[in-house]
């Protein structure tokens, strides 16, 4: 088995022994050495695919998953504002429905209150009449006891009156027959 270090041999002795050339002016010029060259090479790839494996795809990855997280935020913002939107939307219809329904109300408790007033003024109003009607038979009654009792005592009076004025003394019948004549003239 080749070992690495004798293919960099052979490759740092291959430059030398064509000494024409582009390229060995180059390393002439610069002084390179192929070993230590190579080997940094090498160097140089294996820490670069170490940074790539165990930095640079994490990294990566990390900020793709970030930005698949902002994206899904994005889009979650999105369907929040959309419901948002129709909350506020259902939530004015709710009010404007709540409105309607309390305006029907008022409406209502105000027919209903205009109609509870008017029965109560019927009410008040036949109650009064009844109390009229009341008042106006205890006159009656009071005037026509009052009408009987002036009769009475009219007729005793005209009565007393006529037996004093005769001088006689008056029988049932006369006295009755004199309140009548009397009541009659004093009525007609």
């Amino acid at each position: 088995m080749i070992s690495m270090f004798d293919i960099l041999a052979q490759v740092s002795h291959a430059p030398e022994a064509s000494d024409s050339g582009v390229v060995s002016g180059i390393t002439q010029t610069f002084h390179v050495e192929w070993v230590p060259f190579i080997s940094q090479v090498v160097s140089f790839l294996v820490v670069a695919y170490l940074l790539k494996k165990f930095a640079f795809t994490p990294i990566q990855d990390m900020l793709e998953q970030r930005r698949s997280r902002i994206i899904e935020g994005e889009e979650k913002l999105k369907v929040i504002e959309k419901q948002l939107a129709e909350s506020e939307a259902s939530t004015a219809a709710a009010i404007a429905k709540a409105n309607d329904e309390a305006l029907r109300l008022i409406t209502e408790a105000k027919e209903s209150a205009a109609i509870f007033s008017e029965q109560k003024s019927q009410e008040a109003i036949a109650s009064a009449q009844q109390i009229l009607a009341k008042a106006e038979a205890a006159a009656q009654a009071e005037r026509a006891a009052i009408k009987a009792e002036l009769k009475n005592e009219f007729g005793r009076l005209v009565a007393a009156t006529t037996s004093q004025v005769t001088g006689k003394v008056l029988t049932a019948e006369d006295q009755s027959r004199i309140n009548e004549d009397a009541l009659a003239k004093v009525e007609g």
